[in-house]
């Protein structure tokens, strides 16, 4: 059954109760990371492989949405709040089917350097204690995840220029 979530801004990446950040340096440029993430949705699986299925949706009130499913049975209706393009793409979680969470917004961030882009991902959330304490233990996991997806994507990226 789905969840509804606290419809949160942008700034709840700096208020957040727990906050995960995570980046990586790609030889992409940021345009090319940019597009990927926020104009190629039905991609995501290709090259993020906890992700399943990825589309956009029905747009919401707030604006353009998106409906993703994950590994393990993980789904969330995302609402995009920020689109700042070959800078920013940010979105919050609007549903999801994951017990304990009341609040949870993505952003990544991309910064243009020497050769490439620096990819910035930051996991901002709330919830039952329960919840935070397992999100800090799978802390690992995730970053994990982020490094072999950012590195996929590069490859991705680099095939399609070839």
């Amino acid at each position: 059954m789905a969840r509804h979530l606290l419809p949160v801004g942008l700034d709840f990446i700096e208020t957040a109760p727990l906050r995960l950040v995570f980046a990586r340096e790609v030889s992409a440029s940021p345009g090319a990371v940019y597009r990927a993430l926020a104009e190629d949705v039905e991609g995501w699986p290709q090259w993020f492989s906890a992700v399943t299925r990825a589309r956009p949706a029905e747009a919401g009130a707030d604006g353009p949405r998106r409906e993703i499913r994950l590994k393990g049975g993980g789904r969330f209706l995302e609402t995009i709040v920020s689109a700042e393009p070959d800078e920013v793409y940010a979105y919050r979680v609007d549903e999801a089917n994951a017990p304990g969470v009341r609040a949870l917004l993505e952003e990544w961030r991309i910064t243009p350097v020497p050769g490439g882009a620096r990819v910035q991902w930051t996991f901002a959330a709330d919830g039952a204690a329960l919840f935070l304490a397992g999100v800090k233990v799978g802390r690992s996991g995730l970053g994990r995840a982020f490094r072999d997806a950012v590195g996929n994507l590069e490859r991705r990226l680099a095939t399609a220029a070839a």
